[in-house]
């Protein structure tokens, strides 16, 4: 009898011990399932409705002194934790976003943790770091196993050699996305973040990482024969040289044995995955603004999103002037009469302002006189926004912003960073501190993606690492832009806003369209780069086309510089990855709705329901009859709205509308 009642009292303390070694964390809606085991790896699991998504998937954290987090741990407890409030977000596509989670933290004896947290469309951890004292991280182990070959859609890296990972972390962070199983994917590149995968059921998986800060960004690779991807990041650069576009750059010549140097206590960058069964819930997303830190900069009063009168796209190319058009004090007057008459914001002086090869913005070219073209616009009601290299804009920043604020320079565009080490991850962030300091905004162009940058310092107003129009300018006619403006709502904009620079008056069908640097066009129809402006996110919000093209085109001047950039409510209403998308945005008491398609034309019902907006009027414009053989082709009308609108949409075309109050 005592053998048996031993017996019983050992089987009790193991199952006791098996149980405290696996934990369940749920989505708010009950739909999302997280299981933590802790054992000799530590793992998560995730289901959607009772579905696998992710099988076990190891994290781990190697440390310099060859101790790693997540092997044999030791937990010490674990906390759980729910929330369910609003946060603020002024320059966003919504004024305010719902932040509604679990969360089940684990506390480890040797002062380290990891977070869970499940909401409805998604599941994050982070590592928390609780020393003191320096150490280093030799690399971090993040994986996202499926149970299948899932259908991929990844960006790699657009430099270096295949199998060279060393020669592809510098890159510019803009590619057009290969659709493929994850088995026929290129296993020896470097994929950016953030990544999609669809499971054989349908559900939507998209990767990526928030709160990137001191810490290398994550690329993912792919092992052959796994069903797997597998996070992977830059060494801390040992030695670098000044070189690369206009030896505004630093090129990495020979990395340290790890990624990152750490000085004490800490939060690392969250590891996302959405997940959902909705397309127009993924593009619709806000779990990466709800993880990141909150705003840094109490005063946010003087921080004015808008749109930008832009002269480098289109070469600063004007006609019917009596001047030579160029890098001149003429040439932007000319820019900032057009913007202050059409009512835009600001208009930016891009390269070529300070003089070329000298990575010094003290440098101005004779041709250009700041302060008196600063003055002009400001009486103009112009902001003037400057265009800057990377290094020239690092080795004086403090100075920089200084300067230029006291003239009245209202922001940077800081571009060619190219690299996402912690040294240009750090960089940027004492960029976005900087210019907050001195009341200036920052759009960091040649950039990785965004990882939540925008909420904790919102003067960082706008992000690139996408492949925008600029691209159009020498682009051949094999890149599918339209398919990837189809694409990058459900991807690239889940990580945060973009500066795309829409809004070409020069429009091609895919027969006709060809790269041409001086007098560039888009891919697809006029009515899909006015689309654009409502589909895709951009707080400062260029007009990529020369003045006098927007001139000869008033009804597309007039709705683009009406547009705004920002939004009290968005909804994505219908869409399919790849392939089309419509989205409605709110501001004020004003709807606008925008839809675009890749190359193939397609007929649409739109459901208005959500809108309340059945027996309102509405400014449409719309793909004209033969849009299909001259892009440019568009009609303008008023229509009276019910709860149901059809559209036909052109091959690349697209449509958008204006809803009155």
């Amino acid at each position: 009898m005592r053998k048996v009642l031993f017996l019983s009292c050992c089987l009790g303390l193991s199952l006791a011990a098996w149980a405290q070694k696996q934990m369940q964390l749920t989505s708010p809606d009950g739909r999302i399932k997280a299981t933590v085991e802790i054992g000799e790896k530590l793992t998560y699991q995730v289901s959607l409705d009772g579905k696998e998504v992710l099988a076990p998937s190891p994290l781990s954290m190697t440390l310099g002194s060859g101790e790693v987090w997540g092997d044999n741990a030791k937990l010490s407890k674990s906390s759980r934790e729910s929330a369910n409030t609003t946060i603020p977000s002024p320059f966003y596509k919504r004024s305010e976003v719902v932040d509604n989670y679990n969360q089940l933290t684990l506390s480890f004896k040797k002062q380290w943790k990891v977070q869970f947290r499940a909401y409805n469309d998604g599941v994050a951890y982070r590592f928390v770091n609780e020393r003191k004292q320096p150490f280093t991280v030799q690399k971090e182990e993040v994986a996202y196993k499926f149970t299948s070959d899932v259908n991929t859609m990844i960006a790699y890296s657009n430099r270096g050699k295949d199998g060279d990972f060393d020669s592809q972390y510098m890159n510019s962070f803009e590619n057009t996305y290969e659709t493929k199983k994850l088995s026929e994917q290129n296993k020896g590149r470097l994929m950016i973040l953030p990544v999609l995968a669809t499971t054989g059921n349908g559900t939507r998986v998209c990767i990526s990482e928030v709160n990137l800060e001191n810490y290398p960004g994550m690329f993912m690779t792919n092992k052959e024969g796994t069903n797997e991807l597998t996070g992977i990041m830059a060494r801390y650069p040992k030695k670098s040289e000044q070189g690369g576009h206009n030896m505004l750059q630093f090129i990495v010549t020979e990395r340290e044995d790890y990624i990152a140097k750490i000085d004490g206590p800490r939060n690392f960058p969250w590891r996302l995955a959405v997940i959902t069964n909705s397309d127009a819930e993924l593009a619709n997303t806000d779990i990466t603004y709800r993880l990141a830190d909150p705003s840094r900069v109490k005063d946010i009063s003087w921080i004015k999103p808008g749109k930008v009168a832009w002269e480098w796209w289109n070469d600063w190319n004007l006609e019917g002037v009596d001047f030579p058009t160029g890098v001149n004090d003429a040439t932007y007057k000319f820019y900032i009469d057009f913007a202050s008459k059409h009512g835009i914001e600001y208009v930016i002086l891009d390269e070529g302002w300070a003089v070329n090869k000298k990575a010094d913005m003290m440098q101005i070219v004779p041709e250009i006189h700041m302060k008196e073209l600063v003055d002009y616009a400001k009486s103009k009601g112009v902001g003037i926004i400057l265009w800057a290299g990377y290094h020239a804009f690092n080795r004086d920043m403090e100075n920089i912003c200084k300067y230029y604020s006291e003239m009245g320079v209202k922001g940077f565009k800081v571009d060619f960073m190219d690299r996402d080490d912690q040294e240009m991850v750090e960089f940027n962030n004492r960029a976005a501190a900087t210019c907050a300091k001195y009341k200036m905004m920052l759009d960091l162009h040649g950039m990785y993606k965004p990882s939540g940058m925008n909420r904790t310092y919102p003067n960082v107003i706008n992000f690139e690492g996408v492949h925008g129009l600029e691209n159009m300018k020498w682009s051949p006619n094999t890149v599918d832009q339209m398919q990837y403006d189809a694409m990058i709502p459900f991807i690239r904009q889940v990580a945060g806003p973009m500066d795309y620079t829409q809004g070409a008056m020069h429009n091609a069908t895919k027969k006709n369209y060809y790269p041409c640097n001086s007098e560039p066009m888009s891919q697809g129809t006029r009515c899909h780069q006015l689309a654009l402006y409502v589909v895709l996110e951009s707080p400062i919000n260029m007009l990529c086309d020369a003045p006098t093209n927007y001139m000869r085109e008033p009804e597309s001047l007039d709705y683009i510089a009406s547009i705004p950039t920002v939004w009290d409510e968005s909804i994505v209403l219908d869409g399919k990855v790849g392939e089309y998308i419509v989205t409605a945005r709110r501001h004020g008491d004003t709807w606008y709705i925008g839809g675009i398609t890749n190359w193939t034309e397609r007929d649409l019902t739109i459901d208005l329901t959500p809108l309340k907006i059945a027996g309102k009027k509405a400014v449409l414009f719309k793909d004209g009859v033969n849009a299909s053989r001259k892009a440019s082709d568009y009609k303008k009308e008023s229509i009276s709205l019910n709860g149901k609108f059809q559209i036909h949409l052109a091959p690349g075309g697209g449509f958008t509308m204006r809803v009155d109050k």
